[in-house]
């Protein structure tokens, strides 16, 4: 997929982490000054200099749950332009890979959850519960 300039201005990236048939959640720290507290959360995060989407998300997803994925495993992008400027990915790796999982240090702590309990959670982030749900609807 070739990005237009909006697309290749974005702000970050969130992936939906599928560890055989479920999906890597992290909760979110509960810190007052940072957008939804204490609610449930996606890997990925905001862009630094001149990154790449894809390599943004890996980075992300190495920082948060000690994982390094390959640029492979990336299965399904779309750019999503609101609330910020964001590529939403997602990937399916082995349940396995689960064992290797080392926790980083933002949030409270991760947990693997059915996508459809994501969804449906009063505590998942409302627009990326939606992404999760646009993206098992494909």
């Amino acid at each position: 997929m070739q990005a237009t300039g909006e697309e290749e201005m974005f702000e970050g990236t969130k992936l939906a982490l599928f560890l055989g048939d479920y999906l890597a959640v992290i909760e979110r720290d509960n810190l007052g000054h940072i957008p939804w507290p204490g609610f449930l959360d996606l890997p990925g995060g905001g862009r630094e200099e001149g990154e790449s989407a894809e390599a943004c998300v890996l980075r992300e997803t190495r920082e948060e749950l000690g994982l390094t994925l390959s640029p492979g495993v990336l299965r399904w992008r779309r750019y999503y332009p609101a609330p910020t400027r964001m590529w939403f990915f997602a990937a399916h790796c082995p349940a396995g890979l689960a064992q290797k999982v080392a926790f980083g240090r933002e949030g409270q702590g991760w947990c693997l959850m059915r996508p459809e309990d994501f969804v449906r959670h009063d505590k998942a982030v409302p627009h990326f519960a939606e992404r999760v749900a646009a993206y098992l609807d494909r």
